[in-house]
């Protein structure tokens, strides 16, 4: 039917089966009441609370300083850039990519929406791990496409197995596409998991593999492994990375894609008809990233480690709380649903979405409900925040818990 306007002109389709994404939405309302004097602890967005990098904010400076680089830039990113992303790939994950392989988008977001323009056919299924970041099914959904989701559970850290995989299957599924570390849960998966993933993938000739790395350097358990290490699958795996959760560039906006070269052609044609080439001066940023200090990435990566076991902790202490060790990413998943069904000054909590709005308007804590990303029954908890901060918000979830009757 189309989106109505109020007359007899119409907006497009597509819109009738997407939804605005829900860690946007809690962050506007967070913002709304920080407007009125309210102090809101903001445990909401997928970012970074550290500063991004001295050395690659000198590098930005210098870029505008030397004027080079204030024409329009090459569509896929500089060779540079792309080079040194390819050398990357080499260096830390054993993988084989060329310059040509490498198309730099603005942002990870951008570069999953080009791929899924590149592949997905009207009615082609895609297979999504569960839970999901939240854009995954509506970006899908946006190129034609059908999402199929697949859940893992609390129990057994949100993994999918290879099994469910399996039964899964058919002759329409074009790719399957997850996360590893992964948001919301931090889930990881191990090489022997990843390899029982990629025989199945395997025993198809038309199937494409999305993965998800964007996390990669916040992982706790040890080397960061691909699914693109495997030769059975790495010509048909799409590897999506980029600056923002390693190296704190949330801002910046830069991600990137490593791919089979008749993908990486197609993402460089689509992206020259939307955004063209990204931020000149961000892709100078983004060069010395790779080619500076990789000891800030460690200092992050143990604070994050500390904040999790603290907020773990915290969250053990309250009744009907379950959680799970997270073994990467900066987000804990707890389940809550022992809470549903419960009520507040009459207002009953059905769900993570109620629980949600009630953390926020009640202890002033703004959390995203897990049924955006497709597990209703969690809160997703980013600890990118200070101590401080996740100390306060634990207390004030507590007692909001424990006023519901």
């Amino acid at each position: 039917m189309g989106t109505q306007t109020g007359t007899n002109l119409t907006l497009s389709n597509r819109f009738d089966n997407i939804t605005e994404s829900a860690t946007l939405v809690m962050a506007v309302k967070a913002r709304e009441l920080q407007a009125k004097g309210t102090k809101v602890i903001k445990l909401n967005l997928g970012e970074p609370d550290f500063a991004t990098p001295q050395y690659i904010q000198d590098a930005a400076k210098q870029a505008i300083d030397d004027g080079k680089y204030f024409s329009y830039p090459p569509v896929p990113g500089y060779p540079e850039l792309r080079t040194a992303i390819a050398e990357k790939l080499q260096t830390e994950n054993g993988l084989d990519y060329k310059m040509e392989n490498i198309v730099v988008s603005a942002g990870a977001k951008h570069s999953i929406a080009n791929v899924m323009l590149s592949l997905l056919n009207e009615g082609d299924e895609v297979i999504v791990f569960s839970p999901y970041w939240v854009s995954y099914t509506d970006q899908i959904i946006l190129a034609g496409g059908k999402p199929v989701i697949l859940s893992g559970d609390i129990d057994n850290d949100f993994k999918v197995s290879a099994e469910q995989l399996r039964a899964a299957i058919t002759p329409k599924t074009k790719a399957i596409l997850y996360s590893s570390p992964c948001n919301p849960t931090g889930t990881v998966f191990t090489k022997d998991e990843l390899r029982e993933i990629a025989d199945e993938v395997a025993k198809h000739d038309d199937i494409y593999i999305i993965s998800d790395e964007i996390y990669e350097y916040i992982n706790f358990g040890g080397k960061h492994v691909s699914i693109a290490e495997f030769d059975h699958v790495k010509d048909r795996t799409i590897v999506v990375n980029g600056f923002s959760k390693g190296f704190a560039m949330t801002g910046w906006r830069i991600g990137y894609i490593a791919a089979p070269l008749a993908v990486a052609k197609a993402c460089i044609i689509i992206q020259g008809q939307v955004t063209s080439g990204i931020n000149t001066i961000t892709q100078r940023a983004a060069l010395a990233a790779l080619k500076g200090d990789r000891s800030v990435i460690d200092e992050m990566r143990t604070a994050y480690l500390r904040r999790r076991g603290l907020l773990k902790g915290l969250l053990d202490e309250i009744e009907g709380v379950k959680t799970n060790l997270p073994q990467g990413a900066f987000y804990i998943f707890p389940d809550f649903s022992a809470y549903f069904g419960k009520s507040f000054n009459g207002t009953i909590i059905k769900d993570s979405s109620d629980l949600a709005m009630y953390f926020l308007n009640e202890a002033h804590v703004s959390t995203v409900a897990g049924a955006a990303f497709g597990a209703p029954n969690c809160i997703r908890i980013s600890y990118a925040a200070s101590d401080e901060e996740l100390v306060e918000a634990c207390k004030k979830i507590k007692l909001a818990l424990a006023n519901l009757v």
